[in-house]
């Protein structure tokens, strides 16, 4: 029974990893998520746009698949280029044992009202001032096994400065 459930377990890592082959890793481990995020909404209240989080990390093919999916398709570059400071926030659910990356991780979810809890990629929209005006989860904008572009361009523009401002 035990060799068993360790096949099984071995098999998911394998195919884990090559849903994963071929997609560019974007989230940077080493930095401060924190830092990051200032240093976004710093230059979206200099250019008047909106931040957008897209919280998860390498470890996850959803969220490499979502980063894929939106460099690939020229309006939904465009509409995030033109309305969005657009980061991918590293986190990694499971705590580490490294105590400065396992406080980091708790500020961030408590900076992101706990975003955590809908699932990865989560995407945090912050308005200028850094407040979170809305957490997408990312299931709705799915389809099979990629997203849907109506959905995804609906989220974006239903987020834009705007269409807030209205």
């Amino acid at each position: 029974m035990i060799v068993v459930l360790v096949g099984m377990m071995l098999m998911a890592t394998v195919a884990v990893n090559a849903q994963q082959k071929g997609l560019k890793r974007v989230y940077n481990e080493e930095i401060n998520p924190i830092e990051q995020i200032d240093q976004a909404l710093v230059k979206a209240k200099a250019s008047g746009k909106f931040v957008i989080c897209q919280v998860g990390g390498n470890w996850c093919s959803w969220c490499l698949r979502f980063a894929d999916f939106i460099s690939k398709d020229a309006d939904i570059s465009k509409l995030i280029d033109d309305n969005f400071e657009y980061i991918h926030v590293n986190y990694n659910p499971r705590r580490s044992a490294n105590a400065e990356k396992a406080q980091q991780a708790a500020a961030l979810m408590a900076r992101l009202n706990n975003c955590g809890r809908f699932g990865y990629p989560v995407f945090v929209v912050l308005d200028t001032d850094g407040k979170v005006i809305h957490i997408q989860d990312s299931g709705f904008l799915e389809e099979g096994q990629s997203y849907d572009k109506k959905k995804v361009m609906s989220f974006f523009k239903n987020w834009t400065p705007s269409a807030v401002k209205k």
